[in-house]
């Protein structure tokens, strides 16, 4: 066999094994999003998500929808975004695991708490919008809007506003996993990023007030956030590191 066969076929093996990969991640989210349509039901999982919006409004206060299917197609995007978040730890995994052919035995210590701490802090940062950020930031807008306005939420444009929301939360929330990544590869060193601390909390309320709403509440509550979880991978980093070194050879 020529060295371009080889070539070859090993990439079309690496295509077979990504497949296989993404078919395992797509069959465990269709196995929650199933359990989720049974209990507690879509319609559930949407009064549950738009509860810090309608306790922001006057009391018997509604959302309205404005298309004809979209009392039906929203909770059921809901149903599944929320079944893809309860399946970022088999997701995260299938990642990994399509990856670690190519990792010696000392780097595939990394695979693991790589996985469960991707996992928790997404979901960490999801909740912490959920729970902390929206019934403040509704609460301000509820308040900012004049008299002469009602104010009554469109599902849909709620949906999207939510999502975008709970992913930027869940992905600034990987921070220290980055940083952990970026120093195990050599990319950069834990004191060149000390030395650029200042940038990063710069960027950080940058990124913090593009992706929120204009409220300081808001910002603040994505930007500290930020700041503390770079800290923290900063702390973190030398010990997977150390973790993940190769053994040293007998002289």
């Amino acid at each position: 066999m020529t060295e371009k066969a080889a070539g070859e076929e090993t990439f079309i093996s690496h295509l077979i094994e990504l497949r296989d990969r993404l078919v395992k991640s797509s069959i465990g989210i269709a196995i929650i999003c199933i359990g989720l349509f049974i209990w507690p039901g879509p319609s559930e999982i949407y009064d549950f998500i738009a509860r810090p919006m309608i306790a922001a409004l006057p009391v018997g206060s509604k959302m309205i929808a404005t298309g004809v299917i979209a009392p039906f197609l929203v909770p059921m995007k809901v149903t599944l975004v929320i079944s893809f978040i309860l399946a970022l730890p088999w997701v995260f995994y299938q990642l990994w695991a399509f990856i670690a052919p190519g990792l010696y035995t000392h780097e595939k210590r990394l695979v693991m708490p790589l996985v469960i701490s991707s996992s928790v802090l997404f979901m960490a940062g999801v909740a912490f919008c959920y729970f902390f950020v929206f019934g403040r930031v509704f609460s301000f807008i509820s308040n900012f809007a004049p008299t002469s306005i009602a104010v009554t939420p469109d599902i849909e444009n709620y949906l999207d506003f939510v999502m975008s929301m709970c992913l930027a939360f869940g992905a600034t929330f990987e921070v220290p996993v980055v940083v952990v990544i970026l120093v195990r590869m050599g990319m950069v060193s834990v004191a060149k990023l000390k030395e650029i601390r200042p940038y990063v909390i710069v960027g950080a309320f940058i990124i913090a007030a593009i992706v929120t709403p204009p409220d300081v509440v808001s910002q603040l509550a994505l930007a500290l956030p930020m700041c503390l979880l770079f800290e923290l991978g900063l702390l973190v980093a030398p010990v997977f590191v150390r973790a993940t070194q190769p053994p040293e050879e007998p002289a």
